[in-house]
């Protein structure tokens, strides 16, 4: 999978200064007034879920992008770092949050350990680009990322709908992606439904609590394991 993955961070790293396009439903991902309400409405819908779960305390966001989540957590968290691979991304995360208190840590995750440990680690948008295979090492990384009493956020599609108007499935679980300018790359993606992700990360360990919206998200909660040390402890 490594060559599909290297294409990815190019896809990314390419995709950049377009990114904010799909998210705020604008060019070719306008849907019109009533799927774009409905679009605004379910990420509002997700943002409230976030300040219900008040990401607080040392945060780490994973593949943070062009700050679309970093702009949410930055005011809440005590210390903020935020991971990616891509330069050109985290230069539009810089200029768009300005805050000095986030750290930016430009590395690709399959090859960056945490520096320490943290209270809460965020991901949007990522899970669903992991390789199935690298599911159990990734959430085994992110145990390791985690304080004993850590949590995680995370947001990601729900399936192709609308909101895919740029990629179409080759060869499932590969996606074809194209930019405005036509580039065609291929990415990794992955969609879950909320009972099989539940199950899969009860089956790690992870306490879990997996929900979407009616259309667009899925996104849920999980509580890092504990370690036999940890329980030894208690």
């Amino acid at each position: 999978m490594d060559p599909l993955l290297d294409e990815q961070i190019a896809y990314y790293r390419a995709r950049a200064p377009e990114y904010d396009e799909w998210f705020l439903r604008l060019g070719r991902y306008d849907q019109g007034a009533s799927l774009n309400s409905i679009w605004r409405a379910e990420i509002d819908e997700i943002r409230r879920e976030v300040d219900r779960f008040k990401p607080r305390g040392r945060v780490l966001e994973l593949a943070a992008g062009t700050g679309i989540w970093t702009q949410h957590l930055a005011p809440t968290a005590g210390e903020l770092s935020v991971l990616d691979a891509s330069s050109e991304a985290l230069a539009i995360n810089r200029a768009k949050v300005r805050d000095e208190r986030v750290r930016y840590i430009e590395a690709d995750l399959f090859s960056w350990e945490p520096d320490h440990t943290y209270d809460v680690v965020f991901f949007g948008f990522w899970l669903s680009h992991i390789p199935s295979e690298r599911f159990d090492w990734f959430w085994s990384w992110a145990s390791r990322a985690l304080a004993p009493t850590g949590r995680v956020f995370f947001v990601d599609n729900l399936a192709p709908s609308t909101s895919s108007t740029d990629h179409q499935l080759v060869d499932e679980p590969t996606t074809t992606r194209r930019l405005n300018d036509g580039q065609e790359f291929r990415i990794y993606k992955l969609w879950y439904r909320p009972p099989e992700l539940r199950q899969r990360l009860e089956v790690l360990g992870w306490p879990a609590d997996v929900s979407s919206t009616a259309t667009y998200f899925i996104y849920g909660t999980a509580s890092r394991p504990p370690e036999p040390s940890d329980v030894h402890e208690r």
